[in-house]
């Protein structure tokens, strides 16, 4: 029998948020526009550039395919700090609200003694704008965050989640086997598994139309964290009885293979 859960770890950009499409997208579009560049991605083609893990990557793998060169470094980090700065503009207007499910699961979490963090390829600048918009209860809970500038190699490389089990194994009370992970990604689920985590995948705008052998080494696969009026849907691992996501099952899935 596994231990009793003693931590979560949680994904930003689809997890606690659906940042990527009205979030991360338009900030990107708003800084081509500042910099006089003529391209604006659409749904389609941002969601096909959600395979490259973190900003810099993301534009400098783009502008490799429409210029075919690789572009100089301070121009990819410009374009960065100006869509860094759009996001957080975006956050503030309030159009980036938690997902449904998230505050409630974490205060109860947080209730029950789990130490929770944030392990993401975000920048740091980008859960620091997301958290400040969030209840100020929330943003206190994560004893610490593992972001895109603290590793070398971003999601799908487990190298994050080994970096936040480091930190976990300094912490009293987390034993090996009782952590559970929270993501919404292929990319996100093949870190989360090559660190040996289990996880939890909580489907996304952005990747709900994923094919299910995608996820095949995820615990479970659920569409959201709450179903007001009705059951969880969950789509892989076992049934979830009532309509939230809720600790007792989250321990449960600790003991399914």
């Amino acid at each position: 029998m596994a231990p009793a859960l003693s931590a979560l770890l949680w994904d930003v950009d689809g997890t606690l948020a659906e940042t990527e499409f009205e979030g991360h997208r338009v900030a990107f579009n708003r800084s081509f526009e500042a910099a006089g560049l003529p391209w604006r991605w659409d749904r389609p083609t941002y969601g096909r550039l959600l395979a490259v893990g973190g900003g810099h990557e993301r534009i400098t793998a783009f502008l490799e395919q429409v210029e075919g060169c690789t572009p100089e470094r301070g121009r990819v980090e410009e374009l960065q700090r100006r869509k860094q700065a759009f996001y957080a503009e975006l956050v503030r207007e309030g159009g980036l609200a938690l997902r449904p499910g998230v505050a409630r699961l974490v205060e109860e979490a947080a209730a029950a003694g789990l130490l929770q963090a944030i392990v993401t390829t975000s920048g740091r600048r980008a859960v620091q704008a997301l958290l400040e918009g969030a209840p100020p209860a929330l943003g206190g809970t994560f004893a610490f965050w593992v972001c895109g500038d603290d590793v070398v190699r971003k999601k799908p490389d487990p190298e994050a989640y080994r970096l936040a089990l480091a930190q976990l194994g300094r912490t009293e009370g987390v034993k090996e086997g009782s952590v559970m992970v929270l993501e919404d990604s292929p990319a996100g689920l093949a870190a989360a598994t090559g660190a040996g985590l289990p996880c939890l995948v909580c489907l996304s705008a952005a990747t709900r139309q994923e094919p299910a052998a995608r996820f095949s080494d995820a615990r479970a696969v659920v569409e959201s964290l709450d179903e007001p009026g009705g059951m969880v849907r969950v789509r892989q691992g076992p049934a979830c009885p009532g309509g939230q996501v809720t600790l007792s099952w989250l321990e449960r899935l600790l003991d399914t293979p």
